[in-house]
């Protein structure tokens, strides 16, 4: 298999919520169209007279409730995730009739609702999230292409090449790999992957540095809003806002021996609600689980130094690139399993890096806690990344806390589960699993919305 070229900062990404692969990797595909659309010979696209954009598999079936049909708008519109601006993008197609300008060279083509269009039903595309952006004249297509939302906010355009990284000078693609590595070459865990980074983004040591702190600080600022915040969240269900109840009872009990762990929900809901509500969150790994690190990161922060929490983020990066890699960090692809499974498993190899625990225990934390979100479905009622996306990150967490303090006390040697095979089990229970289980609301608690 490939070496692993993620980059940290293709990993945790920052955008507006809900959904980092319904409305990043949309916005993303879009505006790439945009960019094509603009290379096109000019005599095309004077006779263009519309755009379509067309909707396959769960961009379809929750599409609505994520928000999909306002990122691709955006997308088209030119817009990036990490400076769009939430207020704004949340105004998006609020209008019924509003046609929005799509402006190439001198042709501008309007896009609105109608422009739209949710296919249903099954289809034969490899990627669940697919959308097919065309340019139309009549009922002649002139330019289309195809692209897959693979989680998140990555894409992946069809027939498009994998892009050519430089090579990381200490090339692994499987836990094993990585602590041969290591071993091999005398390194840290951080050390590995920052000197990977580094040749695989072109960075220097302080600005790798300097943008995990930026990192980590639009995380907090997203658990800090959410702690602030009240009333409802968009969309039907009207659910109520928790973090900030929560967090007022967390003050009241500190002298319970359970109060850091409800600041710990507190800061988890925060983050997620505020993800719910379509506001900036950075992809942990996805927008659907970024308010487990966040939260553990923001109960540690008066804790541990910004030089320890950046090692622990890179520990997490490190375990957030094998899922990746070896099976997926999408709710489409994987259940929720792959999500929430994910960043739990991250936040367990955060806290044990943060504690100067070994790549062993490392290893072991990540692996407890994945394998105790297997199966973990994705059945977001009413395509709102609320129920029961909400709590889970919240107990995501929790459960990155046990899985830490299980791996440090006990033996890592005693383990019998390696993460290699815990997350080629995740990789072949993803397949396994019915697609009304993974993020398409036709099953689960999904169909708990006519009670809401």
């Amino acid at each position: 298999m490939a070496a692993i070229t993620t980059s940290l900062f293709d990993l945790f990404k920052v955008g507006p919520g809900p959904s980092s692969s319904h409305t990043i990797g949309p916005m993303k595909a879009a505006r790439d169209f945009r960019l094509r659309l603009a290379e096109l010979d000019p005599e095309v696209l004077v006779v263009a007279d519309r755009l379509e954009i067309h909707l396959y598999g769960s961009l379809s079936a929750t599409g609505k409730g994520h928000g999909t049909d306002r990122a691709v708008v955006a997308g088209l519109l030119g817009w990036l995730p990490e400076t769009c601006e939430p207020e704004v993008f949340s105004m998006l197609l609020q209008e019924e009739n509003l046609a929005y300008p799509i402006v190439i060279g001198e042709k501008a083509l309007n896009v609105s609702a109608e422009s739209i269009h949710f296919e249903r039903g099954h289809h034969y595309f490899p990627f669940s999230n697919t959308l097919i952006l065309k340019l139309m004249h009549g009922t002649q297509t002139l330019f289309e292409q195809e692209y897959y939302s693979v989680g998140g906010g990555f894409i992946q355009r069809k027939g498009e090449e994998a892009a050519i990284h430089q090579d990381p000078p200490f090339p692994y693609d499987s836990m094993q790999t990585l602590k041969a590595q290591m071993q091999n070459h005398g390194l840290s865990l951080k050390e590995l992957i920052l000197r990977n980074e580094e040749a695989l983004s072109g960075l220097s040591r302080p600005e790798i540095e300097e943008r995990i702190d930026h990192i980590l600080q639009a995380m907090h600022k997203a658990v800090q809003r959410g702690l602030k915040a009240t009333g409802t969240l968009p969309g039907f269900i009207q659910l109520k806002r928790k973090a900030r109840e929560v967090h007022k009872n967390a003050k009241a009990l500190q002298k319970s021996p359970d109060s850091f762990l409800i600041f710990l929900n507190a800061y988890c809901l925060a983050a997620s609600e505020e993800n719910a509500a379509g506001s900036v969150v950075v992809t942990a790994p996805t927008s659907g689980a970024s308010g487990v690190i966040p939260g553990l990161t923001y109960l540690l922060r008066n804790q541990y130094s910004k030089k320890r929490l950046r090692e622990g983020m890179l520990a997490a990066a490190a375990i957030g690139f094998l899922v990746k890699h070896n099976a997926s960090i999408s709710g489409a692809e994987m259940g929720c399993m792959g999500e929430i499974g994910t960043a739990s498993a991250m936040g367990a190899a955060l806290l044990c890096a943060c504690a100067g625990h070994s790549i062993e225990v490392i290893e072991v934390a990540a692996e407890i806690a994945i394998e105790h979100h297997l199966g973990m479905t994705c059945d977001p009622i009413g395509g709102y990344v609320q129920i029961p996306c909400i709590e889970r990150n919240a107990m995501g967490a929790v459960k990155a806390y046990n899985a830490y303090l299980l791996a440090s006390s006990g033996n890592h040697a005693d383990q019998k589960i390696s993460l290699d095979k815990v997350i080629n089990v995740m990789r072949a229970t993803g397949r396994d699993m019915s697609k009304k289980y993974k993020e398409t609301s036709e099953a689960g608690l999904a169909l708990s919305a006519t009670e809401c």
